[in-house]
């Protein structure tokens, strides 16, 4: 296999492996063989038209023409033309399947299920890295960027993982960036043929000859392998060591994932769903029911319960889940004593509301539902498997209404071990005034009741506290304690600030996301818009088991019994609630129709999205850590300018020598003015010989760079100033060295097509010489070791082709 076939193949298996990141992302992974399948069609095609003489853009443009019926023929066969070209229609049906796609990506969390959007994006965009790097690879002759595609999809895949992209995935791309190098420097060494060692100096400091090495360089290899493991070790080492940021990319709720007959759930991110739309006013409807529970106003429906706090936001734990059992089981910590009261409601979503979890009266005792449904035990919840969502679905649940008097929430026993440890943890960047604050409203209280009572009462009424959906909607540690001192936020903020301070006073709590009750219709049903959002906490007593508080101001209602002398609910008679009338919810508590308009602007009165839980968007990053991650950055993004910015140090520094009167100031001058025309030369594509003639080379330029007479001339006369200096008795600087190299630099660029001239400037071919230089000093500095410990496995040294030194 040729050299071009080598890199082919590495640049066909680089990209394969760096796709294999994605691999997490979604169930099953098939789509990755049939992405594997492509790419080789893709890069064949490229191997074949480089076997043909063309212009290396023509090329290029062949590949991507390949990549177009490719995706065309297994993504919209159906509306190509023949079956095979792209037509309008064809590329109007990508178009939607890319929009579908993006949705997705909000609508599910990792792993997400393969639908054709997604399975378009994942196998467009390995095609698109794959067409890339094989460019610049294969076709131009420059593995070195390649490394960015790569790195982008690499990216990519860590940004969207739960909690970032595994490490051996990291190590798979990086092997393969590795060998795409390898292959590329191989390729180069075997056109080089006999290589010069590296030239002798005179006395004078003059190039005067070189010493030739026979056999096949095995240095350079060695050398490549130290470079490549010394900076694949510099990228795993150097991140540990900066500032970290506790989530990944694309920041997310995560979801309740399982293995079971029912596979693996993707459940979808209410936070991204939210974000996207919480701005928007319209109060879409989102469910509509009818119930014969006889306390309308705590007919909550619920999405999930937030349970993990980890200081920079409330999430869902990871749990396992089961086939949906007939009926399911007591919940957990409710005593006999207490009395329920069970109600039944039929629930109908709308067709535009999508969501994997569905919302349900908590606790629910029997759910009756088609589809593909699991149950999630310790937070009581259904959630959709493989794709199934709520749009248009019709249930029937049957719920207790707990009705636990003062009395015995007050005599609640101690939870059990695990659950209290695991449901009162709070983080180590909780700021102290939240512990405080606890402790200072709930002063005097006897028991965890009247403690949970006076929290809800300090935010609802005692404390100040100003309904506000215009504040930064922060979920973190800083914005808590934010909230604290300016007692200005909304739900988000006061549910969960009351779980916070509750679990610093030791009494399990969680975060609960859904509706509130709705607004009655005429024809007795009730109607849920997306204004219903809503988020309250759920705090555990023994005997109980987890219980509704309603913190925030103006919006729903606070359980009767955390008020005094409330009265007990009943319930209705009607056996079959869709046959009779509603219970109809009071409006106030709903927002639909009092909200203010500012509530409407921000959106917390509804948005046109699924509710949940807000972004963690917390301003309380230390400076130390933003500058650090700027200055990182910075890094990045200047490491690709490095070249650039060296070769223009080299040109003025060669070209602005000090006049000085010795012959070696004349010598030093004409060099550094005929190195600076080499490298310019090799910069637009004509590469050094040194093994020729100062006139011979000069000849070569002016026939493959295409000079004009004047700018021929002037190469010629900088040759002939080299040979004075190096030959002559009495060596004599030329005139006008600095006009010469600039008019030959203007002829080349002249006559080079538009890339040649972009590459001279941004990725200038002979910044090479930076390696070359820093090989010298790295070989000097291990022979001196190697002579003062009698070893030689330190003296490895890049070759190079002998050069003129200048």
């Amino acid at each position: 296999m040729n050299g071009r076939g080598r890199l082919t193949l590495c640049a066909f298996a680089a990209t394969l492996l760096a796709a294999g990141s994605m691999l997490p992302l979604v169930e099953p992974a098939g789509w990755i063989l049939q992405a594997a399948f492509l790419l080789a069609v893709q890069s064949g095609m490229g191997a074949l038209a480089r076997r043909v003489p063309m212009p290396r853009m023509l090329i290029v443009s062949a590949q991507t023409l390949v990549t177009l019926v490719l995706l065309t023929v297994v993504f919209a066969r159906t509306q190509a033309l023949a079956g095979v070209l792209p037509d309008p229609e064809a590329v109007h049906r990508l178009a939607d399947l890319l929009t579908s796609g993006a949705e997705d990506v909000g609508r599910y969390a990792a792993p997400a299920p393969v639908t054709d959007g997604i399975r378009l994006m994942l196998i467009g965009g390995v095609l698109l890295v794959g067409l890339v790097v094989d460019a610049l690879a294969v076709t131009f002759r420059s593995a070195a960027p390649a490394g960015l595609p790569l790195l982008a999809l690499y990216s990519v895949a860590a940004g969207l993982s739960e909690g970032g992209a595994d490490w051996l995935w990291f190590l798979l791309a990086a092997g393969g960036y590795l060998l795409l190098l390898l292959a590329e420097g191989q390729d180069r060494l075997s056109q080089w043929g006999r290589v010069f060692s590296g030239a002798t100096r005179s006395p004078g400091g003059s190039a005067v000859g070189a010493a030739i090495s026979g056999g096949r360089p095995a240095a350079p290899v060695r050398t490549g392998r130290r470079i490549g493991a010394l900076a694949l070790g510099i990228s795993l080492v150097v991140p540990a060591a900066l500032p970290a940021l506790d989530s990944s990319l694309l920041a997310g709720t995560g979801g309740t994932n399982g293995k079971g007959s029912g596979g693996t759930i993707s459940a979808v991110n209410p936070l991204v769903s939210l974000q996207n739309n919480l701005n928007q006013s319209e109060n879409r409807e989102v469910m509509s029911y009818r119930t014969n529970s006889g306390d309308p106003q705590g007919f909550y429906l619920r999405i999930l319960a937030l349970d993990q706090f980890n200081g920079n936001e409330w999430r869902p734990s990871t749990r396992s889940l089961k086939d949906v059992p007939k009926r399911l089981p007591a919940p957990e910590g409710l005593s006999p004593d207490v009395m329920v009261t069970e109600t039944r409601s039929n629930i109908s979503a709308s067709r535009s509301y999508q969501q994997t979890y569905l919302p349900l009266p908590y606790p629910a005792t029997e759910v009756r539902i088609d589809g593909r449904w699991r149950y999630e035990p310790m937070g009581r919840t259904l959630v959709g498997d493989r794709g199934e969502t709520t749009r248009g679905a019709q249930y029937q649940v049957s719920s207790l209404m707990v009705q636990p008097t003062a009395d015995q929430l007050a005599a609640a026993g101690t939870p059990p071990a695990a659950l209290q440890r695991e449901y009162t943890h709070v983080p180590g960047s909780l700021p102290k005034v939240v512990r405080e604050t606890a402790h200072r409203v709930t002063k005097g209280a006897a028991n965890n009741y009247e403690r949970a009572v006076k929290l809800q009462n300090f935010f609802a009424s005692d404390g100040g506290f100003t309904y506000d959906t215009s504040v930064n909607s922060g979920t973190g540690s800083a914005a808590i304690g934010r909230f604290l001192k300016d007692k200005q936020g909304f739900c988000v903020h006061f549910s969960f600030t009351m779980a916070a301070m509750a679990r610093t006073l030791g009494i399990p709590a969680r975060v609960a996301v859904g509706f509130t009750p709705g607004t009655a219709q005429p024809n007795g049903s009730v109607s849920v818009g997306l204004r219903d959002a809503h988020a309250w906490p759920e705090l555990y007593f023994e005997g109980i088991g987890w219980t509704r508080f309603e913190p925030t101001p103006a919006r729903g209602t606070a359980p009767s019994y955390t008020q005094p002398d409330a009265p007990a609910g009943g319930t209705f008679d009607p056996a079959r609630p869709e046959k009779g009338a509603s219970a109809a919810p009071t409006v106030a508590p709903s927002v639909s129709d009092s909200c203010p308009a500012q509530m409407r602007k921000q959106g917390e009165c509804g948005s046109s999205a699924a509710p949940g839980v807000v972004a963690p968007t917390d301003s309380g990053t230390p400076t130390g850590t933003v500058l650090g991650l700027v200055l990182v950055a910075l890094v990045v993004l200047a490491l690709p300018l490095l070249p650039m910015l060296w070769r223009l140090r080299a040109r003025r520094r060669r070209l602005s020598f000090s006049a000085g009167r010795t012959p070696a100031d004349a010598t030093a001058r004409t060099l550094a003015a005929w190195r600076e025309i080499i490298d310019t030369a090799w910069d637009h594509g004509i590469e050094p010989d040194d093994s020729q003639t100062p006139r011979k080379v000069a000849a070569r330029v002016v026939r493959l760079g295409q000079l004009d007479p004047d700018e021929a001339t002037a190469v010629h006369r900088v040759a002939g100033a080299v040979e004075q200096v190096l030959y002559a008795p009495e060596p004599r600087s030329g005139t006008g060295l600095a006009e010469d190299v600039e008019a030959v630099r203007a002829g080349l660029r002249a006559s080079a097509g538009r890339f040649t001239r972009i590459r001279a400037v941004v990725a200038p071919r002979s910044a090479v010489r930076v390696i070359w230089a820093a090989s010298d000093r790295w070989a000097a500095f291990t022979g001196r070791w190697a002579s003062r410990w009698g070893r030689d496995r330190w003296t490895g040294r890049l070759r190079r082709p002998s050069r003129q030194q200048g």
